[in-house]
C-alpha cells in the first residue's frame, strides 16, 4: 500500500524514492510485523484464554511429561502469526503484483483449514480435529488453484517447466502435469511444518531461517542481473515476495516471544498450516522445489520418521522409532525439551546453509 501511494510521488519528494527499494520495504516489514506481534499478543493471548479454559487437547499416547507441562495452554496462536503477516504484506508490497497475491491467497486458505482443524479439537476435546480426507481435500483444492493460477502469472516455458539444482540447463517440462505437482509441494510443505510443531518453539524458528533464505532467493530471482550472475532462473515480479518473506520472519519472531519455552500459546494447525503453504507456494513461484527440501529439510526429516514408522508397523508390526515424529523419539529416550529444540534449530540451520549453496553451485 505504501509503495503503492508513496512511490509515485518520489520525483516529487526524493524522500519517498526508499519506497521503490526492496531492502527497504522488506526491512519494514519485519520491523512492522514484529510491533504487531508485541502489539497485539497479549491480548490474543489472553481472549484465546478466556475461549480455551482447558486448553489444547493434549494426545494421552504422546509422552507423559506434556500432560503435566503442556495442560492448559492455549492454541490457535497461529492467528497472531496470520494478522502480523497479514497487515504488514499489505502495508509494504506491492499490490499490483500477482505473485504477492497468490502466496496470501494460499497462505489464508491454509490458515483457514487449520483454523477448522483447531475449532473442531477444541469443541469436541479431542486432539483429532477434521476428517484427514476433508483436510486434504481442502489443501488440494486450494493447490490446484493456487498452482494453476502461478501458471498463468509466470512466463513460458518455465511456467510448467521444474528447475534441477546444480543443473542450470536440465529443465523438464511437466505440462499439465505441472497441476498435481503444484499441489503435492503445497500440501506436503504444509503438512510437513504441521508435523514437525510439537514442541515449545520447534517448528516457529526453522520456519523463520526457511523464510529468511527464501527472501534471499526471491530477491535474487526477481533480480535480471543478479540471476544472470548466478545462473539461476529469472523471474519477473518475484522478488516483490522478498516483503512478504521480511513480514513472515517478523511475525515468526514476535510469536516466538510468546512461543519460547515454556510456551504462553502453541501455534496449531492454524500457523504451521498456512506458513508451511507459503514456503511451499514461493518455492514453486522461483523455481527452488526441490531446493525448498533442502531448505527446509528439519521438516522432511520429521514428515519421513512418520513414514517409516507408519510403514514399519503395518508391514512388521514393528517401532523404528519409540514415537513419532522424530522430536517425540528423542523425548521417549529422555532428552530435555530445551535440547531437542535447540539441536533441531542447529540442524535446521546447517540444512538452510546447504540449500542456499545451491544458488552458486551450478
Amino acid at each position: 500500500m505504501l509503495y503503492n501511494l508513496l512511490a509515485p510521488l518520489a520525483d516529487e519528494f526524493s524522500a519517498f524514492n526508499l519506497f521503490r527499494y526492496l531492502t527497504f520495504r522488506s526491512g519494514g516489514a519485519v520491523v512492522t510485523a514484529l510491533f504487531i506481534s508485541f502489539a497485539l499478543g497479549p491480548t490474543i493471548i489472553r481472549w484465546l484464554k478466556s475461549r480455551q479454559p482447558h486448553g489444547q487437547p493434549i494426545r494421552a499416547d504422546g509422552p507423559q511429561s506434556h500432560l503435566l507441562t503442556k495442560k492448559g495452554t492455549p492454541t490457535m496462536g497461529g492467528s497472531l502469526i496470520l494478522i502480523a503477516l497479514t497487515i504488514s504484506t499489505l502495508l509494504w508490497a506491492d499490490l499490483g503484483n500477482g505473485y504477492v497475491w497468490v502466496v496470501m491467497f494460499v497462505t489464508l486458505g491454509f490458515g483457514l483449514v487449520g483454523f477448522g482443524d483447531d475449532y473442531l479439537k477444541l469443541t469436541r476435546r479431542n486432539h483429532r480435529g477434521l476428517p484427514g480426507r476433508l483436510k486434504l481435500a481442502a489443501q488440494i483444492l486450494i493447490g490446484l488453484v493456487a498452482t494453476f493460477w502461478i501458471m498463468q502469472l509466470t512466463r513460458d516455458p518455465l511456467s510448467t517447466q521444474l528447475a534441477i539444482p546444480f543443473l542450470k540447463n536440465v529443465l523438464p517440462d511437466l505440462g499439465w502435469l505441472f497441476l498435481p505437482f503444484g499441489v503435492l509441494v503445497l500440501a506436503g510443505a504444509s503438512n510437513a511444518v504441521n508435523l514437525t510443531d510439537g514442541l515449545d518453539g520447534l517448528a516457529i524458528v526453522p520456519v523463520m531461517i526457511a523464510a529468511g533464505c527464501f527472501a534471499l532467493i526471491t530477491y535474487l530471482a526477481g533480480n535480471a542481473i543478479f540471476a544472470n550472475y548466478l545462473q539461476i532462473h529469472h523471474i519477473p515480479g518475484s522478488g516483490e515476495l522478498a516483503v512478504f518473506c521480511g513480514a513472515l520472519v517478523g511475525a515468526s519472531l514476535g510469536f516466538l516471544w510468546f512461543n519460547a519455552p515454556p510456551a504462553m500459546v502453541f501455534m496449531g494447525d492454524t500457523g504451521s498450516l498456512s506458513v508451511g503453504g507459503a514456503l511451499g507456494a514461493m518455492s514453486i513461484i522461483v523455481k527452488h522445489e526441490i531446493v525448498l527440501i533442502m531448505i527446509g529439510g528439519l521438516f522432511v526429516l520429521e514428515t519421513v520418521s512418520v513414514i517409516v514408522q507408519v510403514l514399519s508397523f503395518r508391514l512388521t508390526g514393528k517401532r523404528v522409532f519409540r514415537m513419532a515424529p522424530l522430536h517425540h523419539h528423542f523425548e521417549k529416550k529422555g532428552w530435555a525439551e530445551p535440547t531437542i529444540v535447540i539441536r533441531f534449530w542447529i540442524i535446521a540451520s546447517i540444512l538452510a546453509l546447504a540449500g542456499l549453496s545451491t544458488l552458486k553451485l551450478r
